[in-house]
């Protein structure tokens, strides 16, 4: 399957009422989206990072009641999952795509994580650009546009508090037209990716 982009009816899903009746619009409708621009990004990441990137689709597996308000790929390190290690995420929201590199509170050696962050917090703001998210809760849609946010008590924060998580990228809203064009969208991903690879770096060295 081509990526081909998002439309309206995508992110429709997320207004269906009922936990089974919108996992099916997610199963149907998003998740092989989600795979096809997932296995086209695994190998650009994995060339990117020097490591080998597994895709991960979201399965929303523990949900029992509630219906999920968003759903995403992740690319990961590890095989087997993606939430105990630092990950990127593509996903939607009912309003909005985004773009993350994650660091959710499942994180093996959150602490370390978030230490290194901090050593390279002069990196992170020379790099990344003042127009970039942050988030510290990925089930929200609110973020802090990175120009505005005090990242350094982000940080203290996500090392501090177990629940805490850091979330760095951009978000794409309803509406863009670029979200109806695959490839335009699968190059902005790309791009945005490039500018997270060194802060991702950094929280391993």
């Amino acid at each position: 399957m081509e990526f081909q982009g998002f439309v309206d009816e995508d992110f429709g899903v997320f207004h269906i009422g009922g936990l089974e009746k919108r996992m099916e619009g997610i199963r149907a409708r998003i998740q092989p989206k989600l795979r096809a621009l997932g296995e086209k990004l695994a190998p650009r990441l994995s060339h990117m990072t020097g490591e080998e990137m597994f895709l991960h689709i979201a399965k929303h597996a523990r949900r029992k009641v509630n219906p999920p308000a968003d759903t995403w790929l992740a690319l990961s390190v590890d095989k087997r999952g993606y939430k105990k290690m630092p990950h990127f995420q593509v996903g939607l929201f009912d309003d909005r795509v985004f773009i993350w590199l994650a660091y959710i509170n499942e994180l093996e050696n959150k602490r370390r994580f978030g230490e290194k962050l901090l050593e390279n917090l002069k990196m992170i703001k020379e790099t990344v650009p003042g127009d970039f998210v942050v988030s510290a809760d990925h089930t929200k849609k609110e973020g802090t546009f990175l120009r505005e946010a005090d990242l350094q008590k982000m940080l203290e924060r996500f090392v501090g508090v177990k629940k805490e998580e850091f979330l760095l990228g951009k978000y794409i809203h309803r509406g863009d037209p670029v979200l109806h064009k695959g490839k335009e969208l699968e190059k902005i991903i790309v791009e945005t990716f490039e500018t997270l690879v060194p802060v991702y770096r950094a929280s391993f060295s």
